[in-house]
């Protein structure tokens, strides 16, 4: 029986509830058993499996650990460093998303690198002491775009470097769809499926479809917004208006 603890401070105890949520509903296939307890200011999650499951375990808990690193370790990191010129909501939030999402790859090459399961892992403290080459590289991002600050108070200039990043993203989906509903709200829908399984609203959409990075997105929306513009803007040929094209083949007739 192989038995893992992994150990976060009880101040996320969000993140913890999640992970063991996760590890509770994918774990089931291994028959591992997952609980966990609060004690001496940590939140334990706890991992039992077989022997015979344990290398495809653990190759599953460094993926899970990998993501939480890059992404909510990265989001709070940017969160506390970066200060950029008073932009809208919506270009903050697509500008932070594309900052989460750049070089991702390299990222989880430098926590795997360094992440070696035992039989019991402090998340915090291997974030802090042992990925200081990755956090480096993040700082450096950071320090470029808080020391051109006034560059970036002139919209065409943020609008350039946000472009940028998105370009050089890593394509993670094929396709996408994107409708916009009676009520101002977005849906997206990936191989006929609402993503994540709720609605998006103007403010949340572009940051979204940077998440997704696809490769083509399909437009039905009968009307142009903020949203929608800086979509345009950012991903330009990536983007297919289906309504304009309907509207202009009727037109043709």
């Amino acid at each position: 029986m192989w038995e893992f603890s992994l150990n976060l401070k009880t101040e996320n105890f969000e993140l913890a509830k999640f992970l063991h949520n996760n590890f509770s509903s994918n774990c089931k296939k291994w028959n591992a058993v997952v609980t966990s307890v609060e004690q001496n200011g940590f939140i334990s999650v706890l991992i039992a499996v077989e022997n015979k499951h344990k290398e495809v375990l653990q190759n599953y808990l460094k993926n899970c650990i990998v993501e939480v690193i890059c992404t909510v370790f990265k989001s709070s990191f940017l969160d506390r460093n970066l200060f950029l010129p008073l932009q809208d909501k919506l270009g903050i939030n697509a500008f932070k998303k594309a900052l989460l999402n750049f070089d991702k790859e390299t990222d989880r090459y430098l926590v795997k690198r360094n992440l070696t399961l035992q039989n019991d892992l402090f998340l915090e403290s291997f974030y802090q002491f042992r990925l200081s080459v990755l956090k480096n590289k993040w700082q450096e991002l950071v320090t470029l775009a808080n020391e051109n600050r006034e560059y970036l108070t002139s919209s065409e200039s943020f609008l350039d470097l946000l472009k940028f990043l998105v370009d050089n993203l890593e394509i993670c989906e094929e396709e996408i769809s994107i409708y916009k509903d009676n009520e101002e709200n977005y849906q997206i829908l990936i191989s006929d499926k609402l993503y994540q399984n709720k609605v998006f609203s103007e403010d949340s959409l572009v940051s979204s479809i940077i998440d997704l990075s696809p490769q083509k997105i399909n437009l039905y929306c009968d009307e142009d917004s903020r949203a929608i513009n800086l979509l345009h803007c950012l991903f330009e040929d990536r983007i297919t208006d289906k309504k304009k094209m309907f509207i202009n083949e009727i037109s043709k007739i």
